[in-house]
């Protein structure tokens, strides 16, 4: 049966590198595959979130804070490379009082501690408060509250340091990517190709991951927490390692969000896309990778097509479709035909986190 399933996965995955990086680029014009690009890195944010909530039950509504600190940390490298040496980010020159740059900002004109830092830097921030929620035991309802604050906080502090980070309108008129300008088309296909390779890679990650040890661990302590710590597991460190994987996909997939847009700014980190993370991952499946990869491409898609047709009704029809999958599809849409051969045959509906080790 593993052997089965290690096939099927196998296949699944080279299904999806096929669509990835033949079909779609093939199919789609260079706008369309933009927004492609930018779907996916919704998606890489999905993945975390199956792994942290999906098989840890940790409600993370405060995800948009790590995307927002992988964005930032890519953005401010990108505006240095853009101003060139010597020379201050254009915001600076237009709102900013100093006339040099500020200390924080002068790591990131190297390359390396850039790159490092859009997934290093949210997993820190992550350790540190991971360490101080669950130690305390803080969980359920309590963890999702105070993640969500979180992205409150954060999103308000951006919007008034205007001088630093660009305030409400945030870091924008990226131009380059790592020397390659980004009006180009083929240099925009490359991003979107990165991009494309790095939701595979965490997929893969993550699929690893469930179906490990550790896995299983998460699940114990998300069923029955108080057993695990009588079997001499400490549970937070537990969902520490949850949380912190979690948080560094999320930063990585804002680094990569920042040469697809062009742009990062409060407005895309704070409690709404941090609820919208969730919400693509619980339409399509929170149990399952692939159905959070494809529920979150799916909402981003719904998204940008309906907001622009009903812009004041699409937070609500957002909420309602929240609502309407946790109440009726627990499982997500990955779990639709599974729940339909249930109820034909009598059975009770079973609860959908039960089943994740067979995601993906």
């Amino acid at each position: 049966m593993k052997v089965l399933k290690g096939r099927t996965a196998w296949a699944g995955f080279a299904a999806g590198a096929v669509l990835l990086f033949a079909v779609a680029p093939a199919l789609l014009s260079d706008f369309r595959l933009g927004l492609l690009a930018k779907y996916l890195c919704m998606a890489m944010v999905a993945v975390g979130i199956c792994l942290a909530w999906g098989r840890g039950g940790l409600l993370t509504l405060g995800q948009g804070v790590f995307f927002g600190l992988g964005g930032y940390a890519m953005a401010m490298h990108l505006k240095l490379a853009d101003a060139g040496p010597g020379n201050l980010p254009d915001f600076m020159q237009l709102y900013g009082t100093a006339t040099e740059l500020p200390w924080w900002w002068r790591p990131f004109a190297n390359p390396v501690f850039a790159l490092a830092a859009t997934a290093l830097l949210p997993m820190a921030v992550a350790a540190l408060l991971g360490l101080f929620i669950f130690r305390r035991r803080v969980r359920g309802a309590y963890f999702a509250i105070l993640s969500q604050a979180l992205a409150a906080a954060f999103a308000i502090w951006l919007v008034g340091q205007q001088a630093t980070t660009g305030g409400t309108n945030g870091l924008t008129d990226i131009q380059g990517f790592f020397g390659y300008a980004l009006d180009d088309p083929v240099n925009q296909r490359m991003v979107y190709l990165v991009i494309a390779a790095a939701l595979l890679l965490l997929i893969a990650v993550a699929r690893q991951l469930i179906h490990s040890r550790y896995g299983e661990l998460l699940v114990a302590v998300r069923d029955s927490e108080e057993r695990v710590r009588f079997l001499g597991y400490d549970p937070a460190n537990v969902k520490l390692v949850a949380y912190v994987v979690a948080a560094g996909m999320a930063g990585l997939a804002g680094a990569l969000f920042v040469p697809a847009v062009g742009i990062i700014s409060p407005a895309l980190i704070g409690i709404v896309p941090s609820i919208e993370f969730v919400i693509g991952a619980a339409v399509g499946g929170r149990a399952s990778l692939v159905g959070a990869v494809l529920g979150a491409i799916a909402v981003a898609w719904a998204k940008t097509t309906l907001s622009e047709e009903f812009p004041a009704g699409w937070t609500y029809f957002q909420g309602l479709l929240f609502i309407v999958a946790l109440a009726f599809l627990p499982g997500g849409l990955a779990s639709l035909a599974k729940t339909v051969r249930r109820r034909k045959a009598g059975a009770p509906d079973k609860a959908p986190v039960v089943a994740v080790g067979e995601a993906a």
